[in-house]
This record gives C-alpha cells, sequence and structure tokens, in this order.
C-alpha cells in the first residue's frame, strides 16, 4: 500500500534532531513520497535541503505563506519567485504554495495577502503548476479572490480542508481542485465526517500538515508524515471503504495533480 502526504513542513527545525529517522518511519508505514510547501524567505534553504538529501522522496514548493505576507510581501516574492525559476539540478519544483487568505490573527494586511496570491497564482498558470491553498477564517474572501483569476489552467488543492458541504461544494465547482485532507478528520468535533460522504474520494487527497494538527491517537504530540495511515483509516471508516482502497485513489489524485 502506498501512501503519500501531499503537505508536510518536515523541513521546520521540531525535527533537526531525528529528521532522518522520521523519513526512514515514513518509508516503514508505505509513504514514500513528501511534499513540501514553502513558507517564506528564510524556509527555502530547508526545503532544497530535503529535496537535495531525499531527491526520490522528498518534492519541493516554492510560495509565501499569508501569514508571512507583511508590508515588505514585494520583496519576499520576488526571492521567492527568482527560487522558482531556479529550482535544483535535475529536480523541478512541483506547485506554487503554500498561498492563501488568513484572517485568524490579524487582518492588517488582507490587501497584501490578495495581492500576493493574486501574483502567485499567475506563476502557477504561467508554469502549468497546481496551487496549493491555506485558508483559515476567509472563506468568502478567498473565493471572490480565486473568482478573479480562475480559469482551465488553474487548479491545485484546499490545503488542510475543514469547511462545511458549502465550502466544500463551492471549491469543487472551480473544477481543478482537490480538498486535502488531513488529521483534523480523526477530531469527534472536526465536523468533517459530515461532509466527506457527499464529496467523493475522487475529490480527496491526503496530508498531515506535520508538525501541526496530529491525528489521534498522536494529538497535542508533534505531528510526522508517517500518520498519515491514520489519516487514511478514518476516511476509510466513514466511506465505508478499505484504506487500501482510500490510499490508491488518493495516490493516484496526487501523482496526477503534481504529476509525480
Amino acid at each position: 500500500m502506498r501512501l503519500i502526504d501531499t503537505h508536510t513542513h518536515q523541513y521546520q527545525p521540531k525535527f533537526d534532531s531525528d529528521r532522518t529517522e522520521s523519513i526512514a518511519r515514513c518509508l516503514d508505514a508505505g509513504v514514500d513520497t513528501l511534499l513540501l510547501p514553502n513558507i517564506d524567505v528564510e524556509s527555502i534553504p530547508r526545503v532544497l535541503s530535503m529535496m537535495e538529501k531525499w531527491p526520490d522522496v522528498c518534492h519541493g514548493m516554492m510560495g509565501l505563506h499569508p501569514c508571512h505576507v507583511d508590508g515588505d510581501f514585494e520583496d519576499a516574492l520576488s526571492v521567492i519567485k527568482n527560487q522558482l525559476n531556479n529550482p535544483p539540478e535535475g529536480k523541478s519544483f512541483i506547485a506554487v504554495g503554500e498561498i492563501g487568505i488568513d484572517l485568524y490573527w490579524d487582518k492588517t494586511y488582507i490587501e497584501q495577502q490578495k495581492h500576493a496570491f493574486i501574483e502567485q497564482c499567475s506563476w502557477a498558470k504561467e508554469r502549468s503548476l497546481p496551487i496549493v491553498i491555506h485558508v483559515r477564517d476567509s472563506w468568502e474572501e478567498l473565493f471572490e479572490t480565486i473568482d478573479k483569476v480562475n480559469d482551465d489552467e488553474l487548479g491545485g488543492v484546499f490545503h488542510c480542508f475543514t469547511g462545511g458541504q458549502k465550502e466544500a461544494a463551492r471549491a469543487l465547482e472551480y473544477g481543478g481542485f482537490l480538498l486535502g485532507i488531513g488529521g483534523v478528520i480523526t477530531y469527534k468535533n472536526g465536523g468533517l465526517d459530515k461532509v466527506l460522504p457527499g464529496v467523493g474520494l475522487e475529490n480527496l487527497v491526503l496530508e498531515t500538515d506535520s508538525p501541526y494538527l496530529s491525528p489521534v491517537p498522536f494529538r497535542g504530540k508533534r505531528n510526522e508524515s508517517s500518520y498519515v495511515r491514520h489519516v487514511a483509516d478514518r476516511v476509510a471508516e466513514i466511506l465505508n471503504l478499505t484504506t487500501e482502497e482510500v490510499a490508491q485513489v488518493t495516490t493516484e489524485n496526487a501523482v496526477n495533480l503534481f504529476k509525480l
């Protein structure tokens, strides 16, 4: 059984003491592919390092996370775009991400977040790459912004999807997007158990968002990519399928979307 973690920050300092061991645990669990979203200028060398050390396992993205959009965001975009144009030798970036709109902590830079999102969508369309979208407390703002740039060339993943049936339906109406399902699916009051039956496995990919949002039974501890198996188990339970069926379809979805 093969699994892909379509969203992991395994490059972050929380893994510095046991990154190699963590990768080994992934492989032992059948998780043979990790997709690494970039978040800011400082994270670039960490993403590149993992791409170079584990070239068959780790595939990087380039993007500016909305929580790192501030008054100097255009300088950061310039650096990230330059890196997108210059991947490590023999490698390529598989998506533009992690990008989006986040109004959970602060609404000060909402217009800058929208501007950054639109610009990065243009990068993706120019390069025929998918985008990986972060959305928190900003569904309406995000949909309004996507509506301005959406066309047949735009697609990707609504990462760490935690919306309801309304948001799922609207996200999938765009036609080129999948929903990224992570550890929240295992939470008792997460709500996704009511949403997934109406979505269909063909519209899903699996992720961890490690080191965040650990699935049960590891909730409250550091998440890691090997735990995506627990996400697959819970999706299978909700959809009355086997874990093997969930793994096969979601892996195919990821391979096709990211051209792995």
